[in-house]
């Protein structure tokens, strides 16, 4: 312990002046945390692209990254403004965990890593295949991935294991739309290219249970609400069955028509939702 604290006070003034600077920043078609997986969905056919800063002679460091498959990317969870030693994963039961065994993004400092296809480079930028970062993260620093020193198979998951063997075969719960939802979905992918079934169906399918991270809360007596980006979808539980009844926005109109909240996520869709079905959303 001497010897840290003998550290610290030795580097004092190293602590105070670290700097990090994003090296540039990645395009993608998640707008917000839901609509980003956990992990990459290897299997989808995704493409994004990450453009470095046109200074400090980056394009030249690119030089030989094109025979790789794979880099590492390292950002930033520039959204997220706190950290909590213990977390509430949304894998497995509602228990709490230390933050250094998982993955959660409210960390002492918020560096996020991620292994991703590299698909082509074109003078500054990176074409990626999918990946778990929304539109705009900042990117720190590009590593290649080399399956000879970075993959460890064998490797035991700690509890993480136990999470994936309950995982195991089937989804236990069957997810249905009822009339409205189905006629809500439709619209918001035909009029807006809203489109969160997949996502919404792949986490209730596993478990519909109020969770606070998964953003399941109960929604009066006998129904729930679960929240989806800027959205949230009600939906009931009967046996196995996951009813969705209907979509809403995630914003009511004193905040949609607020200018001081014009940042909101989706807030032309969610106004003109809130048209389109004002009795139903009252």
């Amino acid at each position: 312990m001497r010897a840290v604290v003998d550290w610290l006070e030795k580097n004092r003034r190293l602590q105070s002046s670290l700097t990090l600077r994003p090296i540039g920043f990645i395009a993608t078609h998640k707008r917000v945390k839901f609509q980003a997986l956990h992990q990459p969905a290897e299997a989808q056919s995704e493409r994004n692209v990450l453009e470095l800063l046109p200074e400090l002679g980056y394009q030249q460091a690119l030089r030989d990254l094109a025979g790789f498959s794979r880099v590492w990317l390292l950002w930033w969870f520039h959204r997220n403004t706190s950290w909590r030693p213990l977390v509430l994963p949304p894998r497995g039961p509602a228990q709490r965990r230390g933050v250094f065994a998982t993955r959660s993004p409210h960390r002492p400092n918020p560096l996020g890593l991620t292994s991703v296809q590299l698909l082509g480079i074109e003078g500054r930028r990176l074409l990626l295949g999918p990946c778990d970062l929304v539109d705009g993260t900042p990117i720190f620093d590009i590593k290649p991935y080399i399956a000879a020193y970075d993959a460890f198979p064998e490797a035991a998951g700690g509890w993480t294991e136990e999470v994936d063997a309950s995982l195991i075969g089937p989804p236990k719960f069957t997810v249905q739309f009822a009339a409205l939802a189905t006629t809500q979905a439709e619209w918001l992918l035909a009029n807006w290219e809203i489109e969160f079934r997949p996502r919404l169906i792949e986490l209730l399918a596993i478990d519909p249970s109020p969770h606070r991270t998964r953003r399941i809360r109960r929604h009066g007596a006998a129904m729930f609400s679960i929240g989806c980006g800027g959205w949230r979808a009600i939906f009931s539980v009967t046996g196995e069955t996951v009813d969705v009844l209907a979509l809403e926005p995630g914003y009511p109109l004193r905040f949609l028509n607020n200018p001081d909240y014009k940042d909101l996520p989706d807030c032309e869709a969610q106004l003109a939702c809130w048209e389109r079905w004002p009795e139903e959303l009252r």
